[in-house]
C-alpha cells in the first residue's frame, strides 16, 4: 500500500512538473507583453533585451491619442456579443436538427456542412465582401456581425453534446404530449449547456481576435475594431512596439476575464463533445 502510493506521488509529481512548466511557457509571453509595454522605444529595441520594465504608464495614455480606442472597443464588443448570440441561438438549432431529428438527407446535408471547414476562409472574402457592398454596408457594424453568426463548426460542437444525451429522455417528454419544439427547448438544450457556454467562448474569441474580415469590409478608423486598429500602429519603416504592446494588452484584458469565470464550463463542454459520435 505505501509502496503504491509512493508512485501514485511520483508520478502525479511528475505530471504537475510538466504542467507547471507548460503553463509558464504560456505565460511568458503574457508576461513579455507587459513588461514591453511599460518601456521606452529605444529598451524595447535594446539588444539583448532586459527582462525588467520600465516606467513609461505614457505609453498607455499614447495609445488613446493615437487611436479612438473608446469607438474600437464599442465595435468589438457588439461585433463579439452578435456574433457569439447568434452563433449560440441558431447553432444549436441546426445541431439538433441532425442529432435527433429523422429526415432525408440528412447526412449528406451534413456532411455538406462539415466540408465548409475544410475550406479556407479567406476564399469568402470576396463573395461576403460583394454582398456587403450590394447591400450598402460597408464600414457598418452589421458587416461585421453578420457574416460571423453561424458556424459549421458550432453545429459539429453541439451536435456532438445532444448525441450524448439518453433517447430516453424524449421519449418520457413524448408520453408527456411534447412536441419537437417544447422538447428542444424544455429538455434538451438545457442539458448542453456546457455545449453551449464552449461555443460561446470561442465564438466570443474568434470574433474578438478577428482581422482579416474588419480590416477588409471597414476603413473608416470609427468603425474598425480594436485588432484593426492596432495593426495600423504598425508603420512601413518603424514601429512603436511599446505603444503597440499596451494597446495589445489593453486589449486583450476583456477575454482574459472572460475565459477565467467561464473555464470550468468551457472545459466540460469540450470534453463532452467527444462522449458519443
Amino acid at each position: 500500500m505505501a509502496e503504491a502510493r509512493s508512485r501514485r506521488t511520483g508520478s502525479h509529481f511528475g505530471v504537475h512538473t510538466v504542467l507547471i512548466a507548460a503553463s509558464l511557457v504560456m505565460v511568458a509571453p503574457f508576461v513579455w507583453e507587459a513588461i514591453t509595454s511599460l518601456k521606452s522605444l529605444t529598451d524595447a529595441t535594446h539588444v539583448p533585451p532586459s527582462p525588467l520594465p520600465g516606467s513609461q504608464w505614457s505609453n498607455y495614455r499614447k495609445v488613446f491619442q493615437l487611436l479612438p480606442f473608446g469607438h474600437q472597443f464599442l465595435n468589438t464588443l457588439l461585433m463579439a456579443l452578435g456574433r457569439t448570440l447568434g452563433q449560440v441561438v441558431l447553432c444549436p438549432m441546426a445541431a439538433y436538427a441532425f442529432a435527433r431529428l429523422r429526415f432525408p438527407g440528412r447526412g449528406v446535408l451534413f456532411g455538406l456542412f462539415l466540408s465548409v471547414l475544410m475550406v479556407p476562409p479567406q476564399l469568402f472574402i470576396i463573395p461576403q465582401y460583394q454582398i456587403m457592398s450590394d447591400l450598402g454596408w460597408l464600414n457598418s457594424l452589421q458587416a461585421l456581425i453578420l457574416p460571423g453568426m453561424f458556424s459549421a463548426f458550432g453545429v459539429f460542437l453541439l451536435r456532438q453534446s445532444f448525441l450524448a444525451l439518453p433517447k430516453e429522455l424524449e421519449e418520457a417528454a413524448r408520453l408527456d404530449g411534447a412536441g419537437p419544439l417544447r422538447i428542444y427547448w424544455s429538455v434538451m438544450l438545457p442539458l448542453v449547456r456546457p455545449g453551449l457556454v464552449a461555443l460561446g467562448v470561442l465564438a466570443l474569441l474568434w470574433s474578438w481576435n478577428d482581422l482579416f474580415w474588419p480590416l477588409v469590409v471597414n476603413t473608416d478608423p470609427d468603425k474598425m475594431t480594436l485588432s484593426a486598429g492596432l495593426a495600423s500602429l504598425q508603420g512601413q519603416f518603424q514601429t512603436d512596439y511599446p505603444v503597440l504592446m499596451a494597446g495589445s494588452l489593453l486589449a486583450s484584458l476583456p477575454v482574459i476575464v472572460v475565459f477565467a469565470f467561464l473555464q470550468r464550463q468551457f472545459v466540460q463542454g469540450i470534453a463532452h463533445t467527444g462522449v458519443k459520435g
